[in-house]
C-alpha cells in the first residue's frame, strides 16, 4: 500500500507539523496551556493543535482512512472501535513524553503509524527537539535517520541483560511484583520517560529489552513495527503478538529475538521468594565455664 515516496510524503508532514505546532510553543507554555486528563497525566495546547493538524493532513493524504489519536479518544473511548473496522487507520500520539516537553526537556516526540485491519503498515517517530526521525515499512527495514538499524544480539541469560520499565511509581502491585522478580534475576533496569525514544534505541541496539504494562496503542504502535523490521519480537504476557485495538494480557515485551522476549516474560511471572524468619541453631545449654582461678599474688 505505501512505498517510498508515500513514506517521505508523511514524513514531510510530520516534521511540518511539529515545526508550525509544537516547536514554537516548546519551553514557551503558559500554565494556561497545560491541564490534566487524569492525576499526572499531561496535556498542552500543543497536544491538541498537533493532532488536530495531523488528523486533516493525513487524512487528505489517504483519503477513506480514518484517525486513531490520543487526544480524540480521551474525548470519545469509541473512538478506538475504528481500529477493528475495515478502514486503514493511522495511529498518533501528537507528543509523546508531554512531561518531558512542559519540563523543557528534548526528550519528547511525535508518533504515527499507519495500520490496517489490525496489521501495522508503517510508522514515523520524529523527535523535533532532537532533530532525530526514525522509520519503518512492513517488509522494508527500520531506519533512524536514513540509516538501516538492527537490534542486538542478546546475551546467553538475561543476568545483566539492560531492560527499559515504567519508572516504579506507575507500578501497581501486580507489576511490582513482576519487576522484583526480572531484578532477582539480575537484569539491570532503565526507567522510561518516552517510550518513542526507548523503541528506537533497542530498535538501533542501545537497549536489550523493554517491558510494558499498559496497552494504549498511541504509545506502542510505532515502535512496535520499527523494533520489528529491525529483527526484534514482541510478545503480550499470553505469548501472541500485541492487538493494536486492545485487551492485551500484560506486560508486553519486546527484545532483540523470541527466546529473549520469552525469557523475560517468564521471568516477569515468577512469584516472588517465599520470606523465612531469620533462625540460628544453638547448642543446649550447658553450665557456665568455671571462674579463673586468682592469679598468684606478686612477691
Amino acid at each position: 500500500m505505501f512505498d517510498d515516496r508515500d513514506m517521505a510524503r508523511v514524513e514531510q508532514v510530520v516534521r511540518r507539523v511539529a515545526a508550525e505546532q509544537i516547536m514554537p510553543r516548546y519551553g514557551r507554555l503558559a500554565d494556561a496551556d497545560v491541564s490534566e486528563k487524569k492525576p499526572g497525566d499531561l496535556v498542552t495546547i500543543a497536544d491538541h493543535a498537533a493532532e488536530r493538524e495531523l488528523t486533516r493532513e493525513l487524512t487528505a493524504l489517504l483519503p477513506g482512512s480514518v484517525v486513531v489519536g490520543e487526544e480524540a479518544v480521551a474525548a470519545d473511548p469509541g473512538v478506538l472501535d475504528l481500529l477493528a473496522g475495515d478502514a486503514p487507520a493511522w495511529i498518533i500520539d501528537p507528543i509523546d513524553g508531554t512531561a518531558n516537553f512542559v519540563d523543557g526537556s528534548p526528550r519528547f516526540t511525535v508518533l504515527v503509524a499507519l495500520a490496517h485491519q489490525g496489521e501495522l503498515l508503517a510508522s514515523w517517530t520524529y523527535a523535533p527537539a532532537l532533530d532525530l526521525i526514525a522509520t519503518a515499512r512492513a517488509g522494508g527495514g527500520a531506519w533512524v535517520d536514513g540509516e538501516r538499524v538492527r537490534v542486538r544480539p542478546p546475551g546467553p541469560e538475561l543476568r545483566h541483560l539492560d531492560v527499559t520499565v515504567a519508572n516504579p511509581r506507575w507500578w501497581k502491585e501486580r507489576d511490582r511484583r513482576g519487576f522484583h522478580a526480572l531484578a532477582r534475576r539480575g537484569v539491570s533496569m532503565a526507567y522510561y520517560d518516552t517510550t518513542g525514544l526507548d523503541y528506537i534505541a533497542l530498535a538501533r541496539g542501545g537497549r536489550g529489552a523493554i517491558v510494558v504494562t499498559w496497552d494504549n496503542p498511541w504509545d506502542h504502535a510505532a515502535g512496535l513495527l520499527l523494533v520489528a523490521e529491525a529483527g526484534g519480537v514482541a510478545r503480550t504476557a499470553a505469548g501472541v503478538p500485541f492487538r493494536l485495538a486492545g485487551g492485551n494480557a500484560l506486560p508486553l515485551v519486546a527484545a532483540a529475538d523470541a527466546e529473549c522476549t520469552a525469557a523475560v516474560l517468564a521471568a516477569f511471572a515468577d512469584e516472588p521468594a517465599t520470606a523465612h524468619p531469620l533462625t540460628i541453631d544453638l547448642p543446649p545449654a550447658t553450665q557456665p565455664p568455671a571462674p579463673l582461678a586468682p592469679a598468684p599474688a606478686a612477691r
